[in-house]
């Protein structure tokens, strides 16, 4: 894996989405690069849009059009891909994407008076961006972390359990920059990049380096 670099660094200090607008030069780069990963392209599909999100903060209509052309797909299959998970957006959101938890866990724990009081906090409702393109609320069917109910997710990183006083502290915390090595803006779901192939020599060479590294530890 490489370490972050100056385009990492670049994605990691953005406030807010993009307008609008295709892969950056660098970007357009590394989705190539990442394309050729995968013994057929369409398998890249998914990741790309992982990267036009990091870099964009979410999938502009420029980036489906690019993605489409690379992969060879149409741009209505990336839009329909993207549309079926909840990570991915097809319109701009905020620099935080707050998911509460409602499911039978949360629910029990006091997850409704939670996302009540998340909503009063932050001025908008669920499914809404406050005008400052700061923060955008979902209600979140399942986040798989039951033993820390109720619970909620800020762009990928989990927070649990909550209440209106420790989500007063976490949105203080997040305004003030305290959590920025630990939530990065939207969009930005790793900070190391992937060089390894799904191709046969790709998958030796990693379980070779994997070994050595735990001969090392």
């Amino acid at each position: 894996m490489k370490q972050n670099n100056d385009y990492m660094e670049k994605m990691l200090a953005r406030k807010t989405p993009s307008t609008g607008g295709g892969f950056s030069a660098e970007g357009m780069k590394r989705a190539e690069a990442l394309m050729a990963l995968y013994p057929v392209k369409r398998s890249a599909l998914i990741p790309m849009c992982h990267l036009a999100q990091g870099e964009h903060g979410w999938l502009t209509e420029e980036c489906i059009e690019e993605i489409a052309a690379l992969v060879g797909v149409s741009p209505a299959e990336v839009s329909g891909t993207a549309s079926f998970y909840d990570m991915l957006h097809l319109e701009p959101v905020g620099q935080y994407v707050i998911s509460v938890c409602t499911n039978i866990a949360c629910m029990l724990a006091g997850a409704y008076e939670l996302l009540e009081a998340v909503e009063e906090r932050l001025g908008i409702a669920s499914g809404q961006t406050d005008k400052d393109m700061r923060f955008t609320l979902e209600e979140a069917e399942c986040l798989g972390a039951c033993d820390t109910a109720p619970c909620l997710q800020v762009n990928s990183r989990f927070f649990g359990p909550m209440n209106s006083e420790s989500f007063d502290k976490l949105i203080t915390d997040l305004a003030s920059g305290a959590l920025a090595g630990v939530v990065p803006p939207h969009g930005v779901l790793s900070r190391v990049e992937r060089v390894f192939s799904l191709t046969t020599k790709g998958a030796t060479d990693a379980a070779q380096m994997d070994t050595t590294d735990a001969g090392q530890k």
